[in-house]
């Protein structure tokens, strides 16, 4: 797992597969970015190798896959078996859409890192990220999104 300490983060946000809504996974970005975190955004209809292919060339510490169609099971392990076999294992992958209470465990057991479903808190989601990727800023960027405006969450 990367450890990216006092560097800034590089994070890959990706829609794979036919899901054509891509709302939350660009307000999970947006978010991010105004934390501090460097935001790579694929767009939509990414392969599984499309996105592994874009996560190496971009240098990143972490993938989040957005997934609304329900092909999480699929296209989350997919993932992660592509990073395994570019030995770029070390990249973190969390998932956001929705995703079953009961697809959670399996997917976890498959590598991935958090599942962040519909409702969930974007502080928590930029805590989350920087914790596990152990940035030293992480407190620093949940500061700045506190207070904009409809974050005002714990």
């Amino acid at each position: 797992m990367r450890q990216v300490g006092q560097r800034t983060p590089r994070i890959l946000i990706a829609k794979p597969g036919l899901d054509g809504h891509d709302r939350g996974a660009k307000i999970v970005a947006r978010t991010l970015r105004d934390a501090g975190f460097e935001v790579i955004y694929t767009g939509l209809h990414q392969t599984p190798e499309m996105v592994v292919q874009a996560a190496l060339q971009e240098d990143v510490d972490a993938i989040g896959l957005s997934i609304m169609s329900g092909a999480h099971n699929y296209l989350f392990p997919e993932v992660i078996r592509q990073l395994q076999s570019e030995q770029a294992d070390d990249i973190i992958v969390f998932g956001g859409g929705i995703i079953p209470d009961e697809d959670i465990p399996t997917l976890k057991e498959a590598g991935v890192f958090s599942i962040f479903t519909p409702g969930s808190s974007l502080v928590k989601i930029v805590k989350d990220i920087g914790e596990m990727l152990g940035w030293e800023n992480t407190t620093e960027a949940v500061k700045k999104i506190e207070h904009t405006v409809g974050l005002n969450e714990s």
